[in-house]
């Protein structure tokens, strides 16, 4: 009997070992993929829902979250995940899970530990509140829960959010990062936890143990010794409770205290490490001046030695002036040839300056036609750009209406559905969904300017028939507006009756006069 649990025990540690050994191969045989999660902007006071899944690291983890945006607390989330691995599977850097808040401008906001629960798959709880109201959700696996800057190694994203009244919630694929491998665990100098009991060791005391290793490794040893030792005696004062049996929450707390002192260590040692290199580059820039001063003494000396030798040859010179008397006639020859050569220069010199500035001017004309035909270019490669994309736009306008193409651009008829009533300017429920899909391509098609015309049939009198379409056109342009769009770009026109395209005597003939065209004239400007 005695002999079997030897063997179960056995055989489990194997399993466990060969479980073990087979996740990190296979986490670190991963690439960098580049992932992009969807932002969220949640409304005030309305519960919204998200379900979450792993990334390609773990794809059985999942997780939904419970999310609410009041005044005054700030967004308010209340996180369940589930089948969540053990850390450690990931590499031995890894001890802990930590929920993020990222908006589209890039800020970052540690929202708090996940904490582990069990030695296998363990699920967990979270409920946290963050200032921001546009952001997604992604937990990622970290050396200790106090980490400033996400982890590669992202475990879960949120998904598109829903709402219990129905209502559609506003969302960017705006945050992106690479999601599948660790950037800090790769360098091979850095310390791994060395604990082979992960199932007894206090989640804590590992996280400790890794910011210490941070620390050590970012040179807190040497740039901020008095921290790293706080750091280092609160780790072995939790390591020494743990293994003397003192309580869970006493432990909790050292150990905490440990990581915390060691955050301090890796920052302090960070600055340290920057005004070092910043004294270092001021000694070098003394050391440069020095040199330049010493260069200067030098060149001064050498002025010394030029203006001694000069005086020499000035002596020399009034030596050989008087040699020079007895040649005053040659040198009065010499003058009058001088002057006239002097005044063939002067021709030379004003017929080169008449060169220069003619070969200036074919220069800037040169210039100037090439650049006007670059801007020709520009504008011809604009040109057909546009008109290699139209039917594509046109092909994909076809999901709202009516699509067409004349002389004055592409006409897309809307449909009358759009409107809550035959002889009403509202608009109806179910059209919010269309027009923001059409408001989502008139905003990529940024190159073409919009008239919105409104007709009707002639059952009515003019002035009424004509206030009423020209409402109709209006509100179209005020739905593109309220969803980001440039009201510049839009024209609205109500024509009334009085440009029918069938004869108002029949009730489908009418239908067809009730229509909204929307004209997108392309800018070749």
């Amino acid at each position: 009997m005695q002999n079997s649990k030897v063997i179960k025990s056995i055989n489990l540690f194997l399993f466990i070992f060969t479980l073990i050994f087979t996740t990190a191969i296979a986490a670190n045989a991963q690439v960098d993929v580049a992932r992009q999660t969807t932002a969220i902007t949640y409304p005030l006071d309305e519960v919204v829902q998200t379900q979450f899944r792993g990334t390609t690291r773990f794809p059985r983890m999942k997780g939904e979250a419970k999310i609410k945006r009041t005044s005054r607390n700030g967004t308010e989330i209340e996180l369940t995940v589930s089948k969540m691995p053990r850390p450690f599977e990931l590499g031995a850097g890894y001890a802990t899970y930590v929920l993020w808040a990222v908006s589209p401008d890039g800020q970052i906001d540690n929202l708090g530990e996940i904490k582990r629960r069990g030695f296998f798959e363990f699920d967990s709880r979270i409920s946290v509140t963050t200032p921001l109201q546009t952001f997604a959700l992604i937990v990622t696996a970290e050396p200790h829960f106090l980490v400033r800057q996400p982890s590669q190694a992202i475990m879960l994203e949120n998904l598109t959010p829903y709402s219990q009244s129905g209502r559609t919630i506003a969302t960017t694929r705006a945050v992106q990062y690479f999601g599948n491998s660790s950037d800090f665990f790769r360098d091979a100098r850095t310390p791994e936890i060395a604990e082979i009991d992960y199932s007894k060791t206090p989640s804590t005391i590992l996280q400790a143990k890794q910011a210490v290793a941070l620390a050590q490794f970012a040179g807190a040893g040497r740039d901020a010794v008095d921290e790293y030792t706080q750091a280092t005696t609160l780790l072995n004062s939790a390591e020494t409770a743990w293994k003397a049996g003192r309580p869970e929450e006493q432990i909790d707390i050292t150990a905490r205290q440990a990581i915390s002192a060691a955050v301090k260590a890796e920052m302090t040692a960070a600055v340290r490490k920057e005004a070092r290199e910043k004294r270092n580059e001021r000694t070098r820039q003394d050391a440069e001046v020095r040199l330049a001063e010493e260069k200067f003494l030098d060149a001064q000396s050498q002025i010394d030695d030029l203006k001694s030798e000069l005086a020499r040859e000035t002596r020399n010179r009034e030596l050989a002036e008087r040699d020079a008397l007895n040649y005053s006639n040659q040198v009065r020859e010499l003058r009058e040839e001088l002057g006239k050569l002097r005044e063939e220069l002067g021709k030379t010199k004003v017929e080169v300056d008449s060169y220069k500035n003619r070969v200036n001017q074919i220069e800037s004309e040169r210039q100037a036609a090439e650049q006007a035909q670059t801007q020709a270019q520009a504008q011809q490669d604009r040109i057909a750009q546009l008109q290699a994309n139209e039917p594509f736009l046109m092909q994909t306008l076809k999901r709202f209406g009516t699509v067409a193409r004349n002389e004055r651009g592409i006409i897309l008829t809307l449909p009358e559905n759009l409107w809550s009533g035959i002889r009403l300017s509202s608009l109806a429920p179910a059209s919010d969904l269309k027009l923001s899909g059409l408001g989502e391509v008139l905003s990529s098609n940024t190159d073409y300017k919009i008239i919105v015309e409104a007709h009707t049939d002639n059952r009515g009198t003019p002035d009424v028939l004509q206030t009423l379409t020209q409402e109709r056109a209006q509100a179209i342009v005020d739905k593109m507006a309220s969803l980001g769009i440039a009201q510049d770009r839009f024209e609205a026109k109500g024509f009334g009756a009085s440009l029918p395209v069938a004869s108002n005597t029949t009730n489908a003939n009418r239908a067809k006069n009730r229509r909204l065209q929307l004209i997108l004239v392309p800018n070749y400007n």
